[in-house]
This record gives structure tokens, C-alpha cells and sequence, in this order.
């Protein structure tokens, strides 16, 4: 039986050794490729997804990841890896930025981890038993319609939600708000450019569901994804029914 919590802290770990050197400096920006969804890959990346591949390969377990796709070796188990969620934010020196690790055995989640590099705050989400911070239970937090916090990513639909709730943050790491959406930092999460990737989510929309979310594409219906690193999806995530129908009624 794998031990996934030890597995993804070790990986994320030294993950953390090999990039925080190169931290808001340019050359971690450095375009090396392209990865299978059409996005350039960085050094940074590149780089963050040799460590992962190297731990993971022993494994023999199939593998989604940003940079290089699906590895498919006929195991019952898949991990989606996102090695850095938020690089344009780790290139330009902006403190927000995480290693996404998700596992699923066929295509029902099992345990997924965000690790947040410059907190070290350890998200977990292990399905049917909750989500944890730190090893502590977290929740999503109760909705006050008059101080609605949410994170908002758009090209010019819904524009007249921003009118309709207190604050926007948007903080360039869907992985990290999502999680913040779980530990009840924000009310809601949505992206609807058709943009978002599996590999982007796939730990994090567990962990905040496991926190109490309600998690649906951008009709309603429940948010459904391949184990894959070309997907475009778009998602909702909050943490109250109303806030749910006050974006559909919006967008």
C-alpha cells in the first residue's frame, strides 16, 4: 500500500530545493517547449516535473502531468501532478505558488496534497474523511451575503457578478485559492475562460470538497473531468448553495 501522504511531502520537498533558487529570477522563465495543452514550458517547470517524474516512475503508477502528459502504464492508480501551480507568479517574485498532487484509483479520487512553498502549509483532501491543514481539520466558512469574498477569472462574462459580492481576489494559482476556499479564507472560486486544466484542480477540488464545497462547471452541473493535461474546463467552487445560484443567475 502506498503511503501518498509521505510520497507527495517528499516530492514537494525537494521540489521546493531544486526551484526556490531561481525565485523571481528571469532565467526560471525561460521557454524550453510546449506543453501538451499549448502553454509554453518553462525552465522552472521543466525542471519541477523532472524531480516528480524520477519519484514517481519507480512506482509504476500512470501519471498526468503539466508539462509532458499522460503516462500510461496500465496501473489501477493515476497521480495528476501539477509541479508548480502559479509560475508567472514564482518568475516575477510574487510568494504565491504551489505543487499540486492528486491520486485516483480508476477515476474515483483518493487523497490529494497542495503544498504551499513559501508557508509550507501542507493541504490534504482524502475522500470521505475530510480536509486537513497542517494535519488539523479544516472547513469551508459560513456565507455572510453582505461580505462575499471570491475569487473571479473571466474574459468579459459575468462581468456584473463584481457588483454583486464585496471583494475580488484573484491571486494567479487556482490550485492555492481553491484550497483557501476549504480552509475559509474565500467563499468562492470561479474560472469560465474554457481555460483550466485537470492537472490544474484535480488535488484542490478535492480538498475543498472534502472541506464542504459545492463544486459544478459553469451550468451548475457537477464539475466532471479526464485524467488528462488538455482539457479545458471551466469551474465553480463555494462554499453556499446561494452564492452558487447568485453566479448562475450572473454568468
Amino acid at each position: 500500500m502506498y503511503e501518498w501522504n509521505e510520497i507527495a511531502l517528499n516530492i514537494a520537498k525537494e521540489v521546493e530545493k531544486e526551484i526556490l533558487p531561481l525565485f523571481g529570477k528571469p532565467e526560471g522563465g525561460k521557454v524550453i517547449g510546449v506543453s501538451p495543452s499549448g502553454d509554453k514550458t518553462k525552465l522552472i517547470d521543466k525542471i519541477a516535473e523532472d524531480v516528480v517524474l524520477n519519484a514517481l516512475k519507480p512506482l509504476g503508477v500512470n501519471i498526468v502531468s503539466e508539462e509532458i502528459g499522460n503516462i500510461d502504464v496500465g496501473s489501477d492508480y493515476t497521480v495528476v501532478v501539477d509541479p508548480v501551480d502559479g509560475s508567472f507568479n514564482f518568475i516575477h517574485g510574487i510568494p504565491i505558488f504551489g505543487f499540486s498532487f492528486a491520486v485516483f484509483k480508476g477515476s474515483k479520487p483518493e487523497y490529494a496534497m497542495l503544498y504551499e512553498f513559501m508557508t509550507e502549509s501542507v493541504y490534504e483532501g482524502i475522500s470521505g474523511e475530510g480536509a486537513y491543514l497542517n494535519g488539523r481539520p479544516i472547513h469551508v466558512r459560513e456565507l455572510n451575503e453582505k461580505s462575499i469574498a471570491i475569487s473571479f477569472y473571466t474574459r468579459g462574462r459575468g462581468v456584473e457578478l463584481i457588483n454583486k459580492v464585496k471583494r475580488i481576489r484573484v491571486l494567479g494559482a487556482i490550485a492555492i485559492e481553491l484550497a483557501y476556499l476549504a480552509k475559509g479564507s474565500l467563499d468562492g472560486v470561479l474560472d469560465i475562460r474554457d481555460y483550466v486544466r485537470p492537472t490544474d484542480i484535480a488535488a484542490s477540488a478535492l480538498i475543498a470538497k472534502e472541506a464542504g464545497a459545492i463544486i459544478t462547471d459553469d451550468t451548475g452541473k457537477e464539475l466532471k473531468f479526464d485524467l488528462s493535461a488538455s482539457e479545458k474546463l471551466n469551474i465553480i467552487a463555494v462554499n453556499d448553495e446561494k452564492l452558487l445560484k447568485l453566479i448562475l443567475g450572473s454568468i
